[in-house]
C-alpha cells in the first residue's frame, strides 16, 4: 500500500483493505508477476470503475526461479525500471490510493528479500506479496465482478503458477494453486512435448475436487489464455473481437495444441492487438488448457478479461453495490457521463415499458433495454450526420462485462435507430453475424421508441410524466394532457408513425 506500512516479505492470505475514497479518487494497483509488472489506475471505487491507465512491462521475474530458486539479477533491474516509472506516474497521477501485489515469483523466490527492500528503497512502493490462497480468490471474484452468474472453474494461468477456483451464487469456493505457470510450461516443453504432457498431468491429477466441473464452463483468466482467445478469433474470422465472454467449445483447446505445433510462431506477431512476447508460451497455455477442460469434463472454454486485479477491487465494495448489474451501472455511469440529461434514461424506459413487458418480450431482454435507454444520448455530441455510427460503435466496442455478443448486437442496434441510422448501411453488417433476425428487430423498435421520445421531449423529464405510450388494439397511442398537447409537432408525428409500422400498428394522438 503507498506510504502506508514497511515493505514486507512475509505472505498474506488476505490482501489488506482498501481505505475509504471518494467516487472521484484513483484507484492504483500494482501487479507484479512472473511474467510481467503491470500499472491499472481506476476511477473511483464503483461496482465498474472505468479504467484511464494500462501498461504492463514484461520483466520475466519468474525465468530463473526453476534454476537456482532466485530472481535473477536481470529481471529484477526490468521491474525496478518498471516500478519507478509507476511510482512517478502515479504521483503525478494524484493518485489516492495505490497498491503494490506481488503473486508466484516474489512469493517463491529465495531473494524475495532483496527485491522487496530494494523496490522500498529505489521506488517507494511497498509490497503486499499474497498467498496462493488469496490469488485464488482475488481472480475468481474478477470473474465474478464480470460474469455475476458464472458457475464453473476458474482458471488463473499466470507465469510461475495456476490457480483452479470453484465458482458458483456469486462466491469462491474450492481451490487450489499448482506450479505450472506459463514460464514453467515453457521451460519443460523445450525439453521435449512428452515430458510437458506428464508434467501438466501430474499437477492436475492432485487436484481432488475436479467433478465439481463437470459439464460446466471453464473461465480463464490471464494473459496467455486470452492470447489463445485472440488466436481463435483469428482462425475463424470471428466479427466481434471482444475478448470478455468469448465462447469456445470444449474441444477447441485441443485443436489449437495442433494448430500451434503447425503454426510459424513469427506468423503470430502479425495478429492485430495481439501481444508479441506471449507468442512463445502459446504451445505450452493450449496443452494445459486442453488438459484441464479435458480433467474437469468442462462444458466450454469462456474467457474473461477481468482478474486479480478486478477482484481486489470488486472484494472492497459493500455487498450492496456486488448486488448491482454491472452492465447497467456501467451504462449508467456512461450516459451520466456522456449525456445531457442524466434522469432521462430511466424515464424514456418506464415510458415505452407497456409496449414490450408482457407481451412476449424473452426473458432478459428488458435488462438489455434498459441498457440501451441509458446509453440513449450518448452520441449527441457528435457530427448529426455520424451520430448514428457513434452509437453503434460505442455500444458493440465499449468496455461492458455481463453481456455477450449478441446482446451488444442488439443494443447497437437499438442505438442506430435511435439515432436515426440507415439499415442498409453495409457498415453495420456485423450485427447479422452476432445476434438473430428477431432479436434484432426487437432492437430496432427499442431505438424507435427512444428516437419519438427524445423528440416529444426534447431531452425533459415533464413531457414524459404527462404523456403515455400505449396499445390499444391495432393502435400505437400517445396521450399527451391538454397542457403539454402543443408538443405534437410535425416531428414527432413522423416518428410515432414509423414506429407504429415496426410494430405493426396504425399511429394514433390523444390529448387528454
Amino acid at each position: 500500500m503507498w506510504g502506508r506500512r514497511a515493505a514486507q516479505a512475509v505472505v498474506a492470505d488476505e490482501p489488506a483493505p482498501l481505505p475509504g475514497i471518494g467516487p472521484q479518487d484513483l484507484i492504483g494497483i500494482i501487479d507484479i508477476g512472473s511474467n510481467s509488472v503491470r500499472l491499472v489506475v481506476y476511477r473511483g471505487l464503483t461496482r465498474t470503475p472505468p479504467v484511464i491507465f494500462n501498461e504492463k512491462v514484461m520483466a520475466g521475474l519468474g525465468r530463473g526461479l526453476a534454476a537456482n530458486g532466485k530472481l535473477s539479477r536481470a529481471s529484477m533491474d526490468s521491474a525496478v525500471a518498471a516500478l519507478a516509472r509507476f511510482a512517478l506516474l502515479a504521483r503525478d497521477m494524484d493518485v489516492a490510493v495505490l497498491r503494490v501485489v506481488a503473486t508466484a515469483a516474489v512469493r517463491e523466490a529465495s531473494n524475495a528479500r532483496a527485491f522487496i527492500d530494494r523496490v522500498r528503497d529505489t521506488c517507494g512502493l511497498e509490497i503486499e506479496t499474497i498467498s496462493g490462497e488469496a490469488e485464488a480468490r482475488g481472480a475468481a471474484l474478477g470473474v465474478i465482478a464480470g460474469i455475476p452468474d458464472a458457475d464453473g472453474v476458474v482458471g488463473d494461468l499466470g507465469g510461475g503458477s495456476l490457480e483452479l477456483i470453484r465458482v458458483h451464487g456469486g462466491e469462491a469456493h474450492e481451490r487450489v494453486s499448482l506450479p505450472i505457470g506459463s514460464l514453467r510450461l515453457d521451460a519443460v516443453r523445450k525439453q521435449s512435448p512428452r515430458a510437458l504432457g506428464q508434467f501438466i498431468k501430474k499437477a492436475l491429477d492432485t487436484v481432488d475436487w475436479v467433478a465439481a466441473g463437470k459439464d460446466k464452463p471453464f473461465y480463464t483468466v490471464g494473459g496467455s489464455w486470452r492470447a489463445l482467445a485472440q488466436l481463435h478469433m483469428h482462425l475463424t474470422d470471428c466479427p466481434l473481437r471482444v475478448v470478455q465472454q468469448y465462447r469456445m467449445d470444449a474441444r477447441v483447446p485441443a485443436r489449437l495444441v495442433r494448430t500451434l505445433a503447425r503454426i510459424d510462431p513469427k506468423s503470430l506477431k502479425a495478429l492485430p492487438n495481439f501481444s508479441s512476447s506471449r507468442a512463445p508460451s502459446l504451445p505450452g497455455a493450449a496443452m494445459l488448457l486442453s488438459a484441464a477442460v479435458k480433467r474437469l469434463d468442462s462444458s466450454e472454454v469462456i474467457a474473461s478479461a477481468n482478474g486479480l486485479r478486478e477482484g481486489l477491487l470488486y472484494a472492497q465494495l459493500s455487498p450492496a453495490q456486488q448486488r448491482e448489474d454491472p452492465l447497467l451501472a456501467a451504462t449508467r455511469a456512461e450516459g451520466e457521463r456522456q449525456g445531457r440529461f442524466p434522469e432521462h434514461g430511466d424515464l424514456l424506459f418506464h415510458w415505452m415499458d407497456g409496449l414490450f413487458r408482457g407481451r412476449g418480450e424473452p426473458p432478459g431482454d428488458a435488462r438489455i433495454r434498459m441498457a440501451t435507454c441509458l446509453l440513449s444520448d450518448v452520441a449527441w455530441r457528435a457530427h448529426p450526420d455520424f451520430r448514428a455510427e457513434r452509437g453503434f460503435d460505442f455500444a458493440l466496442h465499449g468496455n461492458w462485462v455481463a453481456v455477450t455478443a449478441a446482446e451488444r448486437a442488439m443494443i447497437a442496434a437499438g442505438l442506430y435507430a435511435c439515432f436515426g441510422g440507415d439499415f442498409g448501411n453495409r457498415d453495420v453488417e456485423i450485427m447479422h453475424a452476432l445476434a438473430d433476425a428477431p432479436a434484432l428487430a426487437r432492437a430496432r423498435t427499442w431505438g424507435l421508441a427512444l428516437r419519438l421520445g427524445q423528440r416529444l421531449t426534447g431531452g425533459t423529464a415533464a413531457p414524459l410524466t404527462a404523456s403515455t405510450l400505449h396499445r390499444d388494439g391495432d393502435a400505437l397511442v400517445l396521450s399527451l394532457d391538454p397542457a403539454h398537447a402543443p408538443l405534437y409537432g410535425e416531428a414527432v408525428t413522423r416518428r410515432l408513425k414509423t414506429l407504429a409500422q415496426a410494430l405493426g400498428l396504425e399511429p394514433e394522438f390523444r390529448a387528454a
